[in-house]
């Protein structure tokens, strides 16, 4: 099993600069990752300043050499596909094949989703994700959904990673739609439950996505062990917004010894 930091892009230290030294720090502590949520005001809350995770991405990228870095995730219906999936292969050349993109519904409150249904994101980002696996291909793309429509367009920038760029699942996996996401694509990063009312994720969770045939299953919390037992690919340990050495410390405490 593998050890992931996540972190918001958001508050002191947490700028492009700061994020790339905390990277270097993750990679030298010996952890696997450091992973961003994706917000462009964290949480909602505008009292402290939010930075665009993928410019913090590059940042990250070029600041390591080892570790996987991506979202965690990255709501898609709030982005255009075929801008994410550029971005994504230029990443994944600039970390030499260490991109992980991380994708999910989104927050249906967040004001930059224009009000939009959970039922409705969700069909933005099969759609989305659609796209841009079709688009990762360089072949010419021709596309007619409920909400894109492509006429023979072409990225030709390829991903360094083969078949693709990992994509892990992110919402509730409770959610029936949510399951069947996670086991389309390359992994699970989802949560147990309602947003409101979290439930803890168990290794009888991880256990039943790998039955079901999920090929990657990152988790946090509980107990490390339990969940390397039962197969989970990844444990990731999520760390607020705080002080820099706060932050730090954290990070050079080093993953969890099993």
């Amino acid at each position: 099993m593998k050890f992931s930091v996540t972190v918001g892009a958001v508050g002191d230290g947490r700028d492009p600069r700061g994020l790339a030294e905390l990277a270097r720090a993750v990679e030298d502590s010996g952890w696997d990752a450091l992973f961003l949520e994706d917000y462009l005001v964290y949480q909602g809350d505008a009292s402290r300043p939010t930075y665009d995770p993928w410019i913090c991405l590059a940042a990250m990228a070029v600041a390591t050499e080892r570790i996987r870095i991506g979202t965690t995730v990255t709501p898609l219906p709030r982005r255009r596909p075929w801008k994410v999936a550029a971005e994504a292969v230029a990443l994944d050349h600039l970390s030499d094949g260490r991109m992980v993109l991380g994708v999910g519904i989104g927050d249906p409150g967040d004001p930059f989703m224009e009000g939009k249904s959970p039922k409705v994101l969700a069909e933005m980002l099969d759609e989305g994700l659609e796209l841009i696996d079709r688009l990762w291909s360089g072949e010419l793309v021709t596309f007619t959904g409920k909400h894109y429509r492509l006429e023979g367009v072409q990225l030709t920038a390829r991903p360094v990673q083969e078949p693709r760029i990992p994509v892990w699942v992110g919402g509730n996996m409770l959610v029936p739609a949510v399951r069947r996401r996670i086991l389309r694509w390359d992994g699970s990063c989802a949560y147990k439950g309602s947003t409101d009312a979290p439930q803890r994720i168990t290794a009888d969770d991880v256990l039943s996505l790998l039955a079901d045939g999920a090929r990657e299953v990152k988790v946090s919390g509980g107990e490390p062990e339990a969940f390397a037992e039962a197969g989970a690919s990844w444990w990731g340990q999520w760390i607020a917004p705080m002080g820099v050495e706060e932050t730090l410390a954290i990070v050079r405490h080093g993953p969890p010894r099993l």
